[in-house]
């Protein structure tokens, strides 16, 4: 009792100032989503700001295009992280230097990232220039702003694996060597000893790493406004553009619940998820 009191007072200062920060922002969406504390005019309690936003379309789409694409995101940078972290838990000739590569993501700012891109796959970018030089293409065709989202789910792959890379190499590099050897005489393969050994092993890391990259995809703003389709907004965008262009602080507030509502049910569905999976492996 005493060492867990002696810990929560060590963590007090900074994790205090982290849920006061955190709780004041989550406590001001919540009122100004029902017309209270207002910036600017009267302040009156309304289930207003709610009912228009729960029937305008435009929200309902912005909701399910921001789940598909942190859902999907999170799903994908993990698959191809964990076969990269497996492939380095070793050291081997160029392994720094692929480590470096998959890591240098981190350093690029998202906007950033997300215009390079466009340069790549503008209507005159990169790929349509060489390959209507080559021969391959008659002419340019369209791949920015694809309806579907695949820029934006490329960028966020390629941003967020780095993260998920960092977690599951830390968890992969914990795996005893002894139990992988003995597996392996024992005859199990790769696949049986991923399934029985490593997953249930680094599934905290892999729980982790969906459920950073899940929070941060689905509340991207960047990526969507540069690279996302222009027919459909994201709860980012739609926030952005109720605040920004047309003033609505409230209805903005509404948004920005429901994105923090997402986040928080996302990530419990994930985690549940995970330890289902935990489960069926052992």
């Amino acid at each position: 009792m005493r060492r867990a009191l002696t810990i929560l007072l060590l963590l007090a200062p900074g994790l205090g100032l982290v849920i006061a920060l955190m709780g004041s922002v989550f406590y001001l969406a919540v009122m100004q989503s029902f017309g209270l504390m207002n910036f600017a005019g009267e302040s009156a309690l309304s289930l207003s700001y709610w009912q228009t936003m729960l029937a305008a379309p435009r929200y309902w789409r912005a909701l399910q295009y921001s789940t598909y694409i942190a859902t999907t995101s999170s799903l994908l940078a993990v698959a191809l992280a964990y076969p990269l972290a497996l492939l380095l838990r070793k050291p081997f000739r160029g392994s720094l230097l692929l480590s470096a590569l998959i890591k240098a993501p981190l350093l690029v700012p998202g906007l950033v990232a997300a215009f390079l891109f466009i340069n790549v796959i503008a209507y005159h970018g990169v790929i349509n220039e060489l390959m209507v030089r080559t021969g391959l293409w008659d002419k340019p065709i369209r791949m920015q702003n694809d309806a579907n989202g695949y820029g934006v789910i490329f960028l966020q792959i390629w941003k967020q694996m780095p993260f998920a890379f960092l977690l599951l190499s830390g968890a992969v590099q914990g795996l005893p060597e002894p139990v992988l050897l003995a597996a392996r005489d024992l005859g199990a393969g790769t696949m049986a000893r991923f399934r029985k050994i490593v997953l249930p092993l680094t599934a905290n890391a892999m729980q982790a790493s969906l459920i950073l990259i899940f929070i941060g995809a689905a509340g991207d703003f960047s990526f969507q406004a540069a690279a996302g389709p222009t027919s459909k907004h994201s709860l980012a965008t739609l926030m952005s553009n109720l605040q920004g262009e047309q003033g609505d602080w409230n209805s903005a507030a509404v948004v920005a619940v429901t994105l923090m509502a997402l986040s928080l049910f996302g990530s419990a569905i994930l985690a549940l998820a995970v330890r289902g999976i935990q489960r069926l492996v052992r």
